[in-house]
C-alpha cells in the first residue's frame, strides 16, 4: 500500500521524536543516578579504626574511554572521602583514547590520596595510554610476567603507529620497501606526547630516557627489564605482596609527603555501578555494529509498514544507543561509509531486481565495513570476525528469501479488491434490459447482487465473465462456452 506525503513526513516526525525522547530520557536516568561532576557524599576520615583502608578499583582488559576515566575519578573522591590510605589500580589496558588518558593522569597528580598503579594480574599489559597513568601514579608496580610500553600515539584515520624519520627532510625519496618519517601533523603529536611522558617520568623521579623511547619508538618491555630500567618502583606477585612491599614508602601528595600504612590494612573493592557497567558495555565494537544494523532495519521497516509501531521504536532506540556508543570508539570514516553502503544495498534490494547482486555486494560492504569499523592500533578490539560473517549471511540471506517471496506474490493473481473481479466469473441473476446502446441487469459475484452492462442480450442464468469495473458497476461480456447473443431474445426488444 502507497503512502502519500503527509503519511510518510508523520512517520519521520514519529521517528524523530522517539530517538530523541529515548536518547534523552536514558542520558537523563544515568545523570540522574550518578551526576559525572557532581560531588560524591562527604564522609568524616576514620582515624580510630584497628586497621587503615585502601581502596581498590580494578581496570581489567579496559580500553581507556571517558567511561573508566570518570570511573577512577569516582573512585580517587570516595578514597578521599573515607580517608584511605591510598588508591590501587588493578591495570590491565590495551590502551585508549588521548583524551581520556589526559582526564585520568591529572586526576592522579591532583589527587589528595596516594595512587598505586599495579600492572596485574600475569600477563597483564598497560600499553599506550596504560604506560601514562603508570607513570603518573606515586606507586608504579607490575606482576611477573607482564609487560608496559607500545606509547607511541596513533592516527585515527588508520595508519600504524609511526616512527620518527631517520633521514634529512632534504634527502631524497626513501627507496621501495622503506619506511617514511611522519608528516608535519604527526610529528607534532609525536613530540607533544614525547613532552608530556618526559614530564610525568620527571615528576615521580623515573626514567625519562626510556619514557621517551616508549613513545618515539613504541618501546615495549617485561617487568623485570622495567625495574631495571627504571620505568616502575617495583615487582610484587599480587595485591597483598604489593601493599606489604609499600608499607612505610613516603610519597608526596598536593597536601604534602604522606607515609604509606599498608601492611595491615582493610581492603575495599569499589566496582562500577551498574550505569558506569552498562556505559562501559556499550563502548564496544560488536556491540555498536550490532545496534547500527538492527537499529537500521527496524526504522526501515516500520517507515514502509502502516502506522508507528514496535519495530519503529526499538530501531530508533538501537540507532540512538549505537551513536552513542560509537562516540567512545576511534571509528574510521571509510568502515561506517561501507558499513552504510552495505545496508542501504540490503534496502535496495526490495526495489531493484538484481537477482541477488546486491544482497551479495551488501554482504561483501558490511563484513569489510565491519573489519575497518575501529581502528584497533589505537588500543580497541576491532568488530569480531565471528559477529560479522554471521550478521552479513543472515542478511542477505533474510533479503533474499524475502525478496523473492515478494517477487513471488506479485506475479500471483489478486485475491481481493477490484483486480481481483476481472475475470471472475458471475451469473446474470435476471435478463438484462436494453438501456440506450447497452444492456443492463443485475449479477451475483462471490454471493453479492451487482449491477451490470453488457454490448449483447443476456439472458437469466447466463454464465459471464467479468470485463471492467466502473464504481459499483460491473461491465460483463458471455464467456465463449455460454450461448450466442444472437440465440437470446431479451424482453425488451420482442414482438408484441
Amino acid at each position: 500500500m502507497r503512502e502519500d506525503g503527509p503519511m510518510r513526513s508523520t512517520k519521520w516526525q514519529c521517528a524523530a521524536v522517539t530517538a530523541v525522547v529515548c536518547q534523552t530520557a536514558a542520558l537523563g536516568a544515568l545523570c540522574w543516578a550518578a551526576p559525572p561532576d557532581a560531588a560524591p557524599p562527604q564522609h568524616d576520615p576514620q582515624p580510630d579504626l584497628p586497621h587503615p583502608i585502601v581502596v581498590v578499583v580494578r581496570l581489567e582488559n579496559e580500553a581507556i574511554t571517558p567511561i573508566t576515566a570518570r570511573f577512577v575519578g569516582r573512585a580517587i573522591d570516595d578514597a578521599a572521602s573515607a580517608g584511605a590510605e591510598c588508591l590501587v589500580i588493578l591495570l590491565d589496558t590495551p590502551g585508549g583514547l588521548v583524551d581520556s588518558t589526559r582526564r585520568m593522569v591529572k586526576a592522579i597528580l591532583a589527587s589528595p590520596v596516594p595512587v598505586v598503579v599495579f600492572v596485574a594480574p600475569q600477563g597483564a599489559r598497560a600499553a599506550s595510554a596504560g604506560m601514562f597513568i603508570t607513570m603518573a601514579a606515586h606507586v608504579a608496580a607490575m606482576a611477573p610476567g607482564t609487560n608496559i610500553g607500545a606509547a607511541a600515539p596513533v592516527s585515527l584515520g588508520g595508519d600504524l603507529p609511526f616512527a620518527p624519520p631517520n633521514r634529512p627532510a632534504d634527502s631524497d625519496a626513501p627507496e621501495e620497501g622503506e619506511r617514511r618519517g611522519p608528516a608535519a601533523g604527526e610529528l607534532k603529536a609525536i613530540n607533544d606526547t614525547v613532552a608530556w611522558a618526559r614530564a610525568l617520568a620527571s615528576l615521580r623521579g623515573r626514567n625519562v630516557e626510556w619514557a621517551t623511547q616508549a613513545v618515539r619508538e613504541s618501546v615495549s618491555v617485561p617487568a623485570t627489564e622495567a625495574i631495571e630500567a627504571g620505568a616502575v618502583d617495583l615487582l610484587a606477585d599480587d595485591l597483598n605482596d604489593l601493599l606489604h612491599r609499600i608499607d612505610g614508602r613516603v610519597v608526596s601528595t598536593p597536601d604534602g609527603p604522606q607515609t604509606l600504612r599498608t601492611a595491615e590494612a582493610t581492603i575495599i573493592e569499589r566496582p562500577m555501578w551498574w550505569g558506569e557497567q552498562a556505559l562501559s558495555a556499550l563502548a564496544s565494537p560488536n556491540v555498536a555494529f550490532l545496534l547500527l544494523v538492527l537499529g537500521f532495519y527496524g526504522v526501515l521497516f516500520e517507515l514502509y509498514s502502516p502506522g508507528w509501531g514496535v519495530a519503529g521504536t526499538l530501531g530508533a532506540i538501537c540507532l540512538a544507543l549505537s551513536f552513542f556508543s560509537l562516540a567512545f570508539l576511534p571509528v574510521q570514516i571509510a568502515g561506517l561509509l561501507l558499513v552504510v553502503l552495505g545496508l542501504a544495498m540490503f534496502a535496495a534490494e526490495a526495489f531493484v531486481t538484481s537477482f541477488g547482486a546486491l544482497s551479495l555486494g551488501g554482504a561483501v560492504c558490511l563484513v569489510l565495513g565491519g573489519l575497518m569499523l575501529v581502528d584497533s592500533p589505537a588500543g580497541f578490539a576491532g568488530v569480531s570476525l565471528t559477529l560479522l560473517l554471521p550478521v552479513a549471511l543472515a542478511t542477505a540471506l533474510i533479503t533474499f528469501v524475502l525478496v523473492g517471496s515478494v517477487l513471488k506474490t506479485h506475479r500471483t493473481r489478486v485475491l481481493t479488491g477490484s483486480e481481483a473481479q476481472m475475470g471472475a466469473s458471475t451469473i446474470a441473476d435476471d435478463d438484462f434490459r436494453r438501456v440506450g446502446a447497452t444492456y443492463t441487469g443485475p449479477v451475483r459475484l462471490h454471493g453479492e447482487l451487482w449491477r451490470a452492462t453488457a454490448d449483447a442480450p443476456v439472458a437469466h442464468g447466463a454464465s459471464l465473465e467479468v470485463v471492467s469495473r466502473d464504481g459499483l458497476t460491473l461491465h460483463v461480456r458471455p464467456h465463449s462456452s455460454s450461448p450466442s447473443a444472437s440465440s437470446i431474445a431479451p424482453k425488451a426488444t420482442s414482438p408484441s
